[in-house]
């Protein structure tokens, strides 16, 4: 048996404005009893309000905070002025929400010039002062960040790189190629704020962004240190592990010469070969298929593969060492012999 609950009410005016720093929508406004004509009388020359962006104000006079600046953004793409309450899906995104995410390789929030929101495709919005709308068709995720709804770190990272391939930042020396490895680096690198590596890649291609060739050169780079690291710690827990040294990257092929694949570790007496994040090991469809094809063939040799990603490494080592173990112990099945190079 449910039990009734009583509505809450809607916060007050003065509530709402320190909920959301002083910024305010008309149709807030509104539904709080003030008449347009106030809003317009508060917000003349002089007067104690200003308006920040069609239908948003700020009870405040004085240059607006950069905070204030991400929350008139937001409102703006977010209002619904037919309903109270209701609100249309809209996150910030871009430069502006790593600055809000505090990534120390992204311009800090006072020098964000441009403030990108996101909203369905669906919506009739046009941009507006410094507020740039961008349009999706993908079902929108939200993080709050200090109160602001902001798009996740892989979406917010690949709209950063967009907006600055888009604008030929590169090509005028405004952003530095140093700087897009600085972002990518941090956005993979352990923390609250941190995506996956999976994640990243996604978003990237699904911008068109890994055919740029800074964007993709800067990946292929930051892809490398990752899987140089997850086999530094693999090779430790090897060791940890009390298994036998294997080969790194050997070349295996069959007695006729044919080729069969390049394993990041193999163990040729056990015939058992270990592969780290093969699946974001290459950008490209045409590596990628070569990658796997290797992998069916030794598999189809009766090699024993074991499938490592870098983050369960990361998170669950222990488990990863006994896993090892356990296939080394167990070796492959009904193998055809390999030589290794």
């Amino acid at each position: 048996m449910s039990s009734y609950q009583i509505p809450s009410p809607s916060p007050s005016l003065e509530e709402l404005a320190r909920r959301q720093q002083n910024v305010i929508t008309a149709s807030q406004l509104r539904a709080r009893g003030v008449p347009t004509r106030t809003v317009s009388e508060q917000c003349r020359r002089g007067g104690p309000w200003q308006r920040l962006l069609p239908k948003v104000y700020l009870l405040q006079g004085g240059e607006p905070t950069p905070e204030q600046r991400m929350w008139a953004a937001l409102l703006y793409a977010a209002q619904d002025g037919r309903q109270e309450g209701r609100r249309e899906g809209a996150v910030i995104t871009g430069a502006a929400a790593l600055a809000l995410y505090g990534f120390a390789s992204a311009p800090r929030l006072p020098a964000v010039t441009g403030v990108e929101v996101l909203v369905p495709r669906q919506r009739r919005l046009k941009d507006a002062g410094e507020v740039r709308i961008r349009r999706t068709e993908r079902e929108l995720e939200a993080r709050s960040v200090h109160g602001l709804a902001c798009a996740p770190v892989a979406r917010a990272v690949a709209d950063t790189l967009r907006e600055w391939t888009d604008s030929a930042a590169f090509d005028t020396g405004e952003v530095h190629p140093a700087q897009l490895r600085a972002v990518l680096r941090e956005s993979v690198a352990p923390g609250e704020n941190a995506c996956t590596t999976r994640d990243l890649l996604a978003e990237l291609a699904e911008a068109g962004l890994l055919t740029e060739p800074r964007v993709r050169a800067a990946v292929d780079e930051l892809l490398a240190a990752g899987r140089e690291s997850a086999l530094e710690r693999l090779n430790e827990l090897v060791d940890e592990w009390l298994l036998p040294v294997p080969l790194a990257g050997p070349e295996l092929r069959m007695k006729g010469g044919t080729f069969v694949a390049v394993p990041d570790l193999y163990w040729p007496g056990a015939a058992v070969a270990v592969e780290v994040d093969s699946e974001l090991r290459c950008v490209s469809e045409g590596e990628a298929a070569w990658v796997r094809g290797g992998q069916h063939r030794m598999e189809y040799l009766g090699v024993r593969v074991v499938y490592v990603s870098a983050d369960r490494l990361e998170a669950e080592p222990d488990a990863v060492g006994g896993e090892l173990r356990e296939a080394f112990l167990a070796g492959g099945e009904d193998v055809v012999e390999l030589l290794t190079a």
